[in-house]
């Protein structure tokens, strides 16, 4: 294969991120068959994609896919500490995929990557986290003339690309991949509850059982996190500022209170809100010894980090994503993965299963895209609940469950007005 574009830690990881990938791929059945589909089909013909996403082993399937649909794709990543370095190198060696990504890479190389991805003239813009829609609507206007439309992961990126609309700026359509209830429902619940306690764990080796864990934001990842967090034995503390978010936490059997108080009881802290300075030097002020402070959220904004810094009197990397803050009066407060996503810094991720109906949603948004691009208004969309269905229904199939369809008279009496008591 000739050499492309790319810049990768080291192209000798190629035949372990090949493995890993095929690995992974065996749990994505439903991408499996939409891949084999595109392949037949190549619905995006010539269509060159620049994907901003978190590069991992599932990621690496979805870019095959988009690549057997006839796509020219290019990929960065979509946050300095998630990539998969062997994943990367695969992709470049093995898959023919224009990569740019680096575990641990510095903000401008971050950017620079971006950058990169830009400069190929996307047609269509894959986005998680919208940082790529952002450069695009801001010092990369220059770009926008080639883009019919794009998709968006996260709740994080589709409520910038709601500012973004609202404001009348947004200057192409996007699909809001996230609301689809085959992402959300699953991938945020089960995949961020597991996958965040999976980084903690790999982190930290602690035992959760008896531990009080404090979440932050009750959407549905944190749903996912106090739900497994539960499920270890920990004794469950939820901060909320959503009543009917924190009444549904309340009857879920979980704790709900301020920041202040929960900030004494805590032994491990998650955030996974999407705002700003969640924790803040009140709270580390009345931390317990020995507290564990993580982040799930997409952006390193949630936990004030240099609050904390200026707090500390030293700092010290005490494992792998680890580093501690000795306070003036000798407690020790352990931030985890430099605040960044900590089920994909310290840990794989989302395990492969669940990725399969995101991804599958990411593809079949891009082939929608395509296909409805000129018709579409520069807004945020939905994915079409018919896309949706689908996706439930060949992950049902893929599981070996199976469901009932209703009867004519079931229907009708569903339909109608005049058939009550």
């Amino acid at each position: 294969m000739a050499v492309i574009a790319h810049d990768v830690k080291d192209l000798g990881l190629t035949g372990k991120g090949i493995l890993r990938i095929e690995w992974a791929e065996r749990e994505m059945p439903v991408l499996r068959s939409i891949r084999e589909r595109f392949a037949a089909e190549r619905p995006l013909e010539g269509v060159r994609v620049g994907a901003c996403l978190h590069v991992t082993t599932e990621t690496a399937n979805l870019m095959r896919t988009l690549k057997e649909g006839g796509a020219d794709v290019w990929l960065c990543a979509s946050n300095p500490l998630s990539t998969q370095d062997d994943v990367a190198a695969a992709l470049v060696a093995e898959y023919g995929v224009p990569t740019f990504s680096i575990k641990g890479e510095d903000r401008d190389t971050y950017y620079a990557h971006m950058k990169a991805v830009i400069d190929a003239g996307p047609q269509i813009t894959m986005d998680d986290g919208a940082d790529v829609v952002g450069l695009l609507h801001s010092e990369r206007r220059d770009a926008l003339a080639g883009v019919i439309g794009g998709t968006e992961e996260t709740t994080t990126g589709v409520i910038r690309l709601r500012s973004l609309e609202a404001e009348g700026r947004l200057a192409y359509p996007i699909i809001a991949v996230n609301e689809a209830l085959t992402k959300h429902l699953f991938d945020n619940r089960y995949g961020t509850g597991q996958s965040t306690l999976d980084g903690i764990i790999r982190a930290t080796n602690v035992l959760l059982a008896g531990r009080v864990v404090v979440v932050a934001g009750y959407g549905w990842c944190g749903r996912g996190v106090a739900m497994r967090a539960k499920g270890h034995g920990a004794s469950v503390v939820v901060l909320e500022v959503n009543p009917l978010r924190a009444l549904e936490a309340v009857m879920d059997g979980f704790r709900v209170m301020p920041v202040a108080r929960a900030a004494q009881l805590g032994d491990i802290f998650v955030t996974a809100t999407g705002d700003i300075h969640v924790l803040r030097p009140e709270h580390f002020a009345v931390m317990k010894d020995g507290a564990i402070v993580a982040n799930t959220g997409h952006f390193d904004v949630e936990i004030d980090i240099p609050g904390l810094e200026a707090m500390a009197v030293s700092t010290r990397e005490m494992r792998e994503f680890v580093r501690e803050y000795v306070m003036a009066d000798g407690r020790h407060i352990n931030l985890l993965a430099e605040g960044r996503l900590v089920n994909l810094s310290a840990a794989e991720g989302h395990p492969a299963s669940v990725m399969d109906m995101s991804f599958a949603n990411q593809a079949l948004a891009a082939e929608y895209m395509i296909k409805n691009a000129a018709s579409l208004e520069a807004k945020v969309y939905d994915v079409p609940a018919d896309i949706d269905a689908e996706i439930a229904r060949l992950k049902l199939e893929a599981m070996g469950a199976e469901i009932d369809v209703l009867t004519p008279e079931q229907e009708l009496y569903l339909a109608s007005w005049d058939m009550g008591t």
